[in-house]
């Protein structure tokens, strides 16, 4: 079902987190809980993986979560405000030590000019700092499809040589956002 790259980027960050003793939780909307299947895919991810958010609907987001409707409404579900209020919220919602969220439009339609298909935006939290977000423009076409590529950006690759466009990276202080123009999607 999931790729083998897929599966070893999780496997790398389930070990990577035992390692420093954290725990991770994860907010998913246009990825449905793919992010999460791909880490509880992996033998023995119950000490690492803490849950799964699948907040697809604008009320699920509030419910769930605890996302403000009303910045919902102002600046739309796919959104840096939102992606980090999904993430802040998944953080106050668990027993984990960070979050990571994804918001966008997975399409084939629902977007518009300002906001188009492919548009996805990434959260990370981690307790004792802000949420930190990043937006990725996927293209549309297979098997580009911003369902299938999301899932796997926020999970981090420790090899700077496998890294992804964006890949989060987690230390034991902080956690931060890191850019690289290398793509191993295949």
């Amino acid at each position: 079902m999931l790729p083998q790259a897929t599966l070893d980027q999780a496997a790398a960050l389930l070990a990577a987190l035992r390692a420093e003793g954290r725990r991770l939780v994860t907010a998913e909307s246009c990825t449905g809980g793919l992010i999460a299947a791909a880490l509880t895919h992996v033998a023995g991810s119950s000490d690492v993986f803490e849950r799964g958010f699948v907040t697809y609907s604008n009320e699920s987001k509030a419910e769930a979560l605890g996302v403000d409707p009303a910045l919902i409404a102002r600046h739309g579900a796919v959104s840096a405000e939102v992606a980090a209020a999904m993430a802040a919220g998944a953080l106050a919602h668990a027993r984990a030590d960070l979050s990571v969220s994804v918001t966008g439009i997975a399409g084939p339609g629902g977007g518009s000019p300002e906001k188009p298909v492919g548009l996805v935006w990434f959260g990370v939290a981690e307790r004792g700092f802000a949420p930190r977000t990043v937006k990725n423009d996927f293209p549309r076409r297979p098997p580009h499809h911003p369902r299938r590529r999301s899932q796997l950006r926020p999970l981090p690759l420790y090899d700077p040589q496998q890294l992804n466009v964006f890949c989060f990276f987690f230390s034991k202080k902080k956690a931060f956002l890191a850019s690289t123009p290398v793509d191993c999607f295949m």
